[in-house]
């Protein structure tokens, strides 16, 4: 946004999420760019309620440090936290701005979804309210996928031009150093056996029943690994297995990124059957950008398993086919170099083709400047 001209100011908390005994700033410039840090807006995710607390003082402090800045022409809010989008509504009305709401998922479809809250429940129903006050507001909102637009207008009518602008993975460009991955698999032992990897967020949201129980049948043989490398609620279930042939590791940090992800030989990618429209799992790029084939786990409709099978790169198997599950890593196991390298071709070509990080950062630019001009 600032290479198109504008001037950012960002608001933020002054703490880590995952870790909020990590601190930063108050304030400081990024160049053009102005970043304002709120005071008690995370106290980690040991429990809902400390994630709840958090994001309801995140939020109170953004809108008083909304409020008391500078009028901007637009207010961009996501909706992480799912309150977030109450600072933004309350500060660009306060300002007269103009509001662009960018969704990383869908609230209280999630938590609803997961058996967390009945839909009926106060709290759910206010957040719905809230959604269709910010909807309503907004001059443009941009969701990640067809199915998310699809469900977002299946609420009621939108009168913001709706954008479908998919997110970029945390490896931007394609990996092409021949030695990526070695020093992941060396410290951990990995030299000779096939790397099954399921990488970040262990969400409810993305069950690995399916993959842990074909582990489980694949235990006797010595040529497969599956490694889970991240947290969230899901790591629970894959250490009280006890498997042999798994390896848990926490997420890890952002340097060591492309060697951890070009570890494995395949990767896996979940999304609960009842989950389409309302998240988007985003590790899809980062895989296609280390080129690895992907084994995912979910409803056949959805835009990973419409990559996956469109471009040829993997597997799309149903939760529960656990033989299925077997059978494909068995094949991927057996795969040519050539044929590994037809993937990796494939999948570079779809990066640059259609999920190049610096396309999609620009469209979502030009759609909030877009939104400042009319």
């Amino acid at each position: 946004m600032v290479r198109l001209g504008a001037s950012v100011r960002v608001i933020a908390a002054d703490r880590g999420y995952d870790d909020p005994s990590t601190r930063f700033r108050a304030r400081e410039h990024w160049g053009a760019i102005e970043v304002l840090r709120v005071g008690l807006a995370s106290f980690g995710k040991t429990s809902l309620m400390t994630r709840l607390i958090g994001s309801l003082c995140f939020v109170a402090n953004a809108i008083a440090r909304g409020l008391t800045s500078p009028r901007p022409d637009t207010v961009l809010v996501s909706n992480s936290p799912p309150l977030a989008p109450l600072a933004g509504l309350i500060v660009a009305a306060w300002h007269r701005s103009r509001l662009v709401h960018w969704l990383m998922d869908l609230n209280p479809d999630q938590a609803v979804a997961m058996g967390l809250v009945r839909r009926t429940a106060v709290s759910a129903r206010l957040l719905d309210w809230l959604n269709r006050c910010v909807l309503r507001r907004a001059k443009t909102v941009i969701v990640l996928d067809h199915s998310m637009a699809q469900r977002l207008a299946a609420k009621g009518p939108i009168r913001a031009e709706l954008l479908v602008i998919p997110p970029w993975g945390g490896v931007t460009e394609p990996v092409l150093e021949p030695e990526a991955g070695r020093q992941f698999r060396t410290t951990y032992g990995l030299q000779d056996r096939f790397v099954v990897m399921y990488s970040g967020n262990h969400s409810l949201v993305h069950p690995l029943g399916t993959i842990l129980d074909a582990a489980e049948r694949l235990r006797d043989d010595p040529r497969f690994v599956f490694a889970f490398v991240g947290g969230g609620h899901g790591k629970t279930d894959v250490e009280t297995r006890c498997l042999p042939n798994v390896l848990s590791l926490p997420y890890q940090p952002r340097e060591a990124l492309v060697d951890s992800l070009s570890a494995a030989d395949i990767h896996i990618v979940a999304m609960g059957d009842n989950m389409m429209g309302i998240v988007h799992p985003s590790k899809i790029y980062s895989i296609l950008a280390v080129g690895r084939p992907v084994l995912y786990l979910g409803p056949r409709e959805s835009h990973v398993a419409e990559i996956v099978e469109r471009n040829h790169l993997g597997w799309s198997i149903r939760h529960g086919d656990v033989e299925g599950v077997v059978e494909a890593l068995r094949s991927a196991l057996a795969q040519t170099l050539d044929e590994r390298m037809t993937i990796v071709e494939r999948a570079r070509t779809l990066l640059a083709k259609d999920y190049q990080p610096t396309t999609l950062r620009q469209q979502v630019a030009q759609a909030v400047l877009q939104a400042s001009s009319r």
